[in-house]
């Protein structure tokens, strides 16, 4: 695109660089008009949308070849090798596609099935059994592996039936005969021990079917315009909204670990799209619902052995309509208009490729892509810089050219479509919400066992592997310090509160960093960058002692606990001073009194000086307590050569080779920062944390729960004892803790606990699994 951009006349940039939303048709005509008289246009369409091109498709020489280096694999006893090359030609191979006169595709899941029973994964070797068999439903290899894997589960009456078709089926007399010793075995099995059908746990389900018991109202405020509120009371950890995506998108780098459809992290067996190399899925149902039904791919069981008795004809039917998952006639499948192999939906950007998406759906729901596409979503296309407005021209005109030559030849670009598209993309870039999974390190390591190279700590994270469109949940308005919190269970969006708010209040979420993740200066920049408001909320208008803290130095005389601000953080706490002054009911001297009735520390007595002179004494450089002089480039120098040995540590701590001589340069760095540094300077937290990681890997576990406790003090100062991070942080610990046999764990433990009731309520054990290998750890 960047070619395109540089040819495009300097007339057009600008009139598109001044334009407002009233002048997009007009601005939208004229890059139309150009670009389908511009060469380079139709050669990147081309490269985009023609089939000829299409590099997304299957591909049965490459399916072939992947399933002969799976055989290879298989035949050496690499079981794991032998399923990923198998995986690999399930996502090339073509539905209909025959080898050696059987089904490429049935064959495939066969043959993983095979690899996965040898694994011990007899859920997943059933499933895809099933999968087979829904293809090729005479498949008598599908039936025999299902069968032993039944008989493997227990679920002997299933064996039993399955090993009966296989019989029936298999055409070989040596075949038939290892068929019936293996139906001997089982039968002999039935009599010995009843049947035990694996079923599933329904308490999953009943936590994601929780239901919000109050009704949100719209409101309007005069500083962050429409939001939402309630009539009533909301107490802590209640859960206040749940909503599906208008639509959404799963990130590039998560497109071959997460499903693509509801987001989970994809099992060993997973599901491809069975019309383009794409998209993979966890599940036959969520490939369904992404792509739609595909009938042509599920042969009638009636298509079979006629001489298969009527119970197992039944059977049979049963089996094939295991997967299928029912679709509402109104259901949009957001993956059918890209199911084509072209290459459009793999290039583009996320954001570009959920645009399509919305579209699409729009002319689903009315038949017409006439239809405005007008969604209830606030868009700040006024106020985007004047490099996006092109960039949103251009990938409208592109988007509209791909679908109308890969997808239907009716769509028609003009100047009105693709201004509604321009509008659209805006919308998205403000309202589109980041998809964030909760993830655990060494999630497949059991609490305190150890790995090579030390005793093994566990960490939480978050992992942002989509975007999507909430139309009631983009209504929540923004605050560094939210009173509810944001979640996802598969593509469901749960909104929960965090503290008590009271009837009538405004509920908001976090867009970004919070107050004690990034100070005031850099939260403003990024959300006006992101967003194009200037946040008013009460962590940014009301005294908030972490901003000044966070990324300040230390006094040049270490006897005064006294804050020392560079130009920009001075900058903005002087302006935020100056509106508290200004103001009679957040004056500081009131702030001040809320504070030290609230929290008694001496973080709060570092802003007493700030507080109590004229905002022109807040200078940089100069101590906020005792207008002692720090030089910041003496400073910054010392920060640069502490940070050296640091880096080194945790490349090593990364790469898991680590030395004892760079440990220790580490721990004298460290030393040298903390006499730069303020004491509650977040990098003192971070730095504090890497070393306990490092001590960790060592197998100095006293050495690492005391460095691990020393950043969680820190933290709870700049965020607060009950905020999510310090859950995170307690996490961490509480796995150091348990390594090293410290009964104190229990402590660490409750305290994650507590804090995740608040933001995930009983959804808790559902969003992290984990938690319930450590309640069961002896104390």
């Amino acid at each position: 695109m960047e070619k395109l951009k540089s040819i495009i006349p300097d007339r057009i940039k600008r009139t598109i660089e001044e334009s407002g939303p009233e002048d997009l048709p007009s601005t939208c005509s004229t890059l139309l008009h150009w670009c389908l008289q511009t060469p380079l246009f139709h050669k990147i369409l081309g490269e985009l949308a023609g089939s000829d091109t299409a590099l997304c498709g299957k591909n049965m020489e490459a399916a072939l070849d992947f399933k002969r280096q799976g055989n290879s694999f298989f035949t050496k006893g690499d079981y794991a090798s032998a399923l990923h090359f198998y995986s690999k030609a399930l996502r090339l191979a073509p539905i209909d596609a025959q080898d050696m006169e059987k089904n490429l595709v049935a064959t495939l899941y066969v043959n993983r099935a095979s690899s996965l029973y040898k694994m011990d994964r007899l859920v997943e070797c059933l499933r895809d059994c099933n999968r087979a068999i829904v293809i090729s439903p005479s498949y008598a290899k599908a039936w025999y592996r299902r069968g032993v894997a039944n008989a493997a589960l227990g679920n002997n009456h299933h064996a039993t039936c399955d090993l009966k078709i296989s019989g029936i089926l298999e055409p070989s007399p040596s075949g038939k005969g290892h068929v019936e010793r293996e139906l001997k075995e089982t039968r002999d099995k039935c009599r010995n021990k009843s049947s035990s059908v694996v079923h599933q746990d329904g308490r999953s389900q009943s936590c994601i079917d929780e239901k919000p018991k109050m009704k949100l109202n719209i409101v309007h405020t005069p500083t962050k315009g429409r939001g939402l509120t309630t009539e009533v009371d909301i107490p802590e950890a209640t859960l206040v909204h749940t909503e599906q995506p208008y639509a959404m998108i799963i990130l590039k780098r998560f497109r071959d670990t997460y499903c693509h459809y509801c987001f989970k992290e994809l099992p060993v067996d997973v599901n491809p799209c069975p019309s383009c190399s794409i998209p993979v899925y966890c599940s036959q149902d969520c490939q369904l619902r992404a792509g739609g039904m595909f009938e042509r791919n599920i042969p009638k069981s009636n298509s079979i052995h006629k001489s298969i008795p009527d119970e197992l004809q039944k059977h049979i039917a049963e089996v094939i309509v295991t997967d299928r998952c029912k679709l509402d006639d109104n259901h949009f499948a957001e993956h059918r208009h890209e199911c084509k192999g072209v290459n459009w939906p793999a290039v583009l950007p996320p954001d570009i490729v959920l645009a399509g998406r919305i579209l699409c759906k729009a002319k689903h729901l009315a038949d017409s892509f006439e239809h405005q596409i007008a969604l209830d979503l606030a868009h700040n296309y006024a106020q985007t810089t004047p490099e996006d407005k092109l960039e949103f021209h251009i990938y409208a005109i592109v988007l509209l050219s791909c679908l109308q030559q890969s997808h239907d030849p009716k769509i028609q670009p003009d100047g009105v479509l693709i201004a509604q598209l321009v509008i659209l993309i805006s919308q998205i870039k403000v309202n589109s919400m980041a998809v964030v999974h909760m993830k655990s390190t060494d999630i497949n390591v059991a609490p305190g066992e150890s790995r090579a190279g030390g005793p093994s700590s566990s960490t939480l994270e978050q992992i942002r592997v989509g975007q999507a469109i909430y139309l009631s949940g983009s209504l929540f308005n923004h605050s560094c310090q939210p009173n509810v919190h944001a979640y996802f269970i598969s593509r469901t969006l749960f909104v929960r509160s965090t503290k008590f708010v009271a009837a009538g209040c405004t509920l908001e979420i976090s867009y970004g960093p919070q107050v004690g993740q990034w100070d005031l200066k850099d939260r403003q920049q990024r959300l006006h960058n992101d967003y194009s408001f200037e946040c008013q909320c009460e962590g940014c208008v009301d005294l908030n002692l972490s901003d000044l803290v966070l990324n300040a130095f230390g006094c040049a005389d270490r006897s005064c606990s006294g804050v020392v601000l560079e130009i920009g953080a001075a900058e903005y706490e002087k302006k935020r001073l100056r509106a508290l002054q200004s103001s009679p009911n957040t004056s500081p001297s009131k702030q001040l009194q809320q504070h030290q009735t609230s929290r008694k520390e001496d973080i709060y007595y570092m802003a007493c000086h700030m507080l109590t002179h004229e905002s022109n004494q807040i200078k940089p450089g100069y101590c906020l307590n005792c207008g002692s002089h720090l030089d910041l480039e003496v400073a910054h120098i010392k920060m640069y050569e502490a940070e050296i040995p640091i880096s080194r540590l945790q490349d090593a701590i990364d790469s898991e080779k680590l030395q004892i001589n760079v440990l220790a340069d580490a721990v004298r760095s460290f030393k040298l920062l903390k006499s730069v540094l303020h004491q509650y300077n977040k990098r003192i937290a971070e730095v504090l944390d890497i070393l306990s990681q490092a001590f960790c890997l060592i197998g100095d576990l006293e050495a690492a729960i005391r460095y691990c406790k020393s950043s969680i003090e820190i933290l709870e100062k700049l965020y607060a004892p009950d905020h999510i991070v310090i859950a995170y942080e307690l996490w961490k610990l509480s796995s150091i803790q348990l390594a090293h046999g410290n009964s104190i764990y229990a402590d660490s433990f409750k305290g994650v606990r507590l804090i995740l009731s608040r933001y995930f309520g009983s959804q808790m054990e559902m969003i992290l699994p984990q938690l319930e290998s450590y309640t069961q750890q002896p104390c």
